[in-house]
């Protein structure tokens, strides 16, 4: 097990942590069913979710792939972007296995909601 990192190492393993879990979470997925997957043992996920293990690229890559985000999601500092620029860029990424049907059904519903947005629209 790695050892502990310095306290300014610390905020930032802390973090990185909290928002794995914070995914896992909101994907409602078991630390077991996460090791079962990635193949890292499930105290070390516990460990790196709480910031007590620093996690290597590899397992970073694993983490990110099956909670379906870019790695860099889980890496940027607080506030060096929001979740729409991680939803836009997966958007992109999906657009391009769709036929072209799909995505010009994709650019219509887009525009209905930009639509439906700018007439005061407000459906939940």
């Amino acid at each position: 097990m790695d050892n502990i990192p310095e306290d300014a190492e610390m905020s930032d393993w802390g973090k990185l942590g909290r928002k794995l879990k914070e995914v896992r979470e909101y994907l409602n997925l078991s630390q077991q069913y996460v090791s079962d997957r990635t193949g890292i043992p499930r105290s070390a996920v516990s460990d790196i979710e709480r910031g007590e293990r620093k996690v290597d690229s590899l397992e970073l890559k694993k983490l990110a792939g099956l909670y379906r985000k870019p790695v860099g999601y889980f890496l940027d500092e607080e506030g060096a972007s929001s979740a729409g620029d991680h939803a836009i860029a997966a958007l992109m990424r999906n657009l391009t296995s769709l036929t072209e049907e799909n995505r010009k059904a994709v650019q219509a519903f887009a525009e209905f909601l930009a639509m439906d947005k700018a007439s005061g629209g407000n459906r939940s």
